[in-house]
């Protein structure tokens, strides 16, 4: 089972990765990152409408008020590191973007889980652990500053 969600992990990485990439292109052929992105948000925006009504329960607005508020800046995160991703990947190239934003979301997720926080599975951080990490952050490096 961990090998089939690793595969669709690795898939979601590419859509990801294309998503993001498509994003800059459009921002930098149109002078304007910001407006390129804000159009792509209202258009994910409807698409997430259209797929959230899809599991419609009269009962979600009523659990909303168990619901931790700060988790909802969880929408401002996404849409100012896509802003962000936008304006830099023409800047920097998606390799080097891509391998840095990897590295600190795989530090970030080795704490959160580390400590089991924001609902992740307690998995302690091991040396060899650390070791990946070392080894990502050192392929990071080559890949974002050699050339």
């Amino acid at each position: 089972m961990k090998m089939a969600f690793f595969l669709l992990t690795l898939g979601l990485g590419v859509v990801l990765a294309v998503h993001l990439a498509m994003n800059g292109r459009v921002g930098a052929s149109v002078q304007n990152p910001q407006m390129a992105n804000a159009l792509f948000w209202c258009i994910g925006a409807v698409t997430a409408i259209m797929v959230g009504f899809t599991a419609w329960e009269t009962e979600f607005f009523g659990r909303l008020q168990d619901v931790n508020p700060l988790l909802f800046t969880a929408g401002i995160m996404g849409a100012l590191l896509v802003f962000a991703i936008a304006a830099i990947i023409p800047k920097v190239g998606a390799g080097g973007l891509f391998m840095s934003l990897l590295a600190g979301q795989v530090i970030t997720a080795m704490i959160l889980s580390h400590y089991g926080w924001l609902g992740s599975p307690e998995q302690p951080i091991t040396l060899i652990k650390s070791l990946g990490v070392v080894l990502l952050l050192g392929g990071a490096a080559i890949v974002t500053f050699a050339d």
